[in-house]
């Protein structure tokens, strides 16, 4: 294969980590490598600042650049910098969605510290630190991205019910558990590495990008060579230019050996 990246954007949960947040000693030292080969190596998930920068602990990076919250926040770090971040109105979606899921919990992020939410989430499920307050003050300024959670509700009953509402302005993805992220219409982990590349000079073509999940769609479609891991939903799976092994088969390692 004649493609080689110049930087190669890296899906947390599922792709680097596995459902306990682990990393295996083979992801870690085939991601080192990749960035010792001077491929620039760049974390893109749905996670938070904090999230993110476990992950990087994880790799034993101490200097970056990142996409969290699925493209709404783009910085380098460390320290943290924010470079670039989004914001948008979603009071009219999460009421929408609490009218029909009433228990639900929702969480707005709080930039590079962690969340405000209004009930406890399940232990685990989100990073940083977390402030309990009341709806009405979660959603009353523009936020970087929302989290709606139903641990009750599986993860089929909750997708059919998000789907049928028509969340109109308001772009979401929905996880493998009953949880829905918002976040501002027309972002996404591709926009964020559009504006990262920009300023980088790297063009789209010279990108290959790896995960997992719904919110992996426009990021892989995005890249010169999309990847998907081995357990990613079917339509993902069409998208992308290939599938690797899953994330316990550590296919992350399968793919970036090919540039080693």
């Amino acid at each position: 294969m004649t493609f080689r990246p110049r930087l190669v954007a890296l899906d947390v949960d599922g792709t680097l980590v596995d459902d306990a947040n682990e990393m295996t000693a083979a992801v870690r030292d085939a991601v080192r490598a990749i960035r010792d080969a001077g491929i620039e190596t760049v974390i893109s998930t749905g996670r938070a600042i904090p999230g993110v920068m476990d992950t990087a602990a994880k790799l034993g990076f101490d200097d970056g650049y990142a996409i969290a919250s699925n493209g709404s926040v783009v910085f380098e770090y460390d320290p943290v910098k924010v470079l670039h971040s989004v914001t948008f109105d979603a009071s009219a979606a999460v009421r929408r969605v609490l009218e029909h899921v009433p228990e639900a919990l929702v969480a707005v992020e709080e930039l590079g510290v962690g969340y405000r939410v209004s009930r406890p989430f399940p232990e685990g499920e989100i990073s940083g630190s977390v402030v309990i307050d009341d709806i009405e003050e979660l959603i009353s300024e523009p936020v970087t991205r929302v989290v709606i959670r139903a641990p009750d509700r599986t993860p089929e009953e909750f997708s059919r019910l998000v789907e049928d509402l028509g969340l109109a302005d308001t772009n979401y993805y929905i996880g493998y558990t009953a949880w829905l992220d918002l976040a501002p219409e027309g972002v996404s982990k591709a926009s964020g590495l559009t504006y990262l590349c920009e300023r980088l000079s790297i063009s789209p073509d010279e990108v290959l990008a790896v995960g997992d999940g719904n919110n992996d769609m426009e990021m892989l479609q995005w890249a010169g060579r999309g990847v998907a891991m081995g357990q990613g939903p079917p339509a993902l799976l069409r998208a992308a230019n290939h599938v690797t092994g899953t994330v316990e088969q550590d296919g992350l390692v399968t793919e970036l050996r090919r540039y080693l």
